[in-house]
């Protein structure tokens, strides 16, 4: 008998694990409680269920492809997004995590660096913003230290010999 996962039993399954953690008890013996290191895992598990049902549900190929569009920028990974959310929400609710040891604040640590590092490649992906008239990269700047490979200096030398050669 083969396990199949639809995005709705994860997110059903993510649901338990995040709301109702104490589930997980009912194979225990009775008064039996969830340590502070048992409820963690249960979240954050929880979390990755979520993530893995939206990465699921968003990238699920559909018979009726979509209308021909203009793409300027090459299409990015689609773990991008859920991966950066649910690696910022969780190292969030890992830093707010008292009482379990030293694993939240490694599992912070790990997971912000994931988020932060998505969060820099939804920000910068794709193609840089390049002049057409000049050439130069729009993301640099002559600000405080007069740079002279940047898009404004550029822009100002391309328009002056522009008037050199109309004369």
């Amino acid at each position: 008998m083969a396990l199949h996962f639809t995005p709705y039993s994860l997110s059903l399954w993510s649901a338990v694990f995040i709301l109702f953690p104490r589930f997980l008890l009912f194979a225990a013996e009775e008064g039996q409680a969830l340590t502070p290191l048992e409820s963690f895992l249960a979240l954050h598990f929880g979390l990755l269920l979520v993530g893995t049902a939206i990465a699921l549900i968003t990238n699920i190929p559909s018979d009726h492809p979509l209308p021909a569009r203009e793409q300027r920028d090459p299409p990015t990974h689609p773990l991008l997004y859920p991966v950066t959310g649910v690696s910022l929400v969780s190292s969030f609710f890992s830093y707010n995590t008292p009482d379990a040891g030293g694993l939240p604040v490694v599992f912070s640590l790990c997971t912000g660096i994931i988020g932060v590092w998505g969060l820099w490649a939804i920000t910068f992906a794709g193609a840089s913003l390049i002049s057409k008239k000049t050439g130069a990269d729009k993301h640099t700047s002559a600000f405080l230290f007069g740079n002279k490979a940047s898009a404004s200096k550029q822009k100002k030398a391309w328009r002056k010999e522009q008037k050199t050669k109309a004369l």
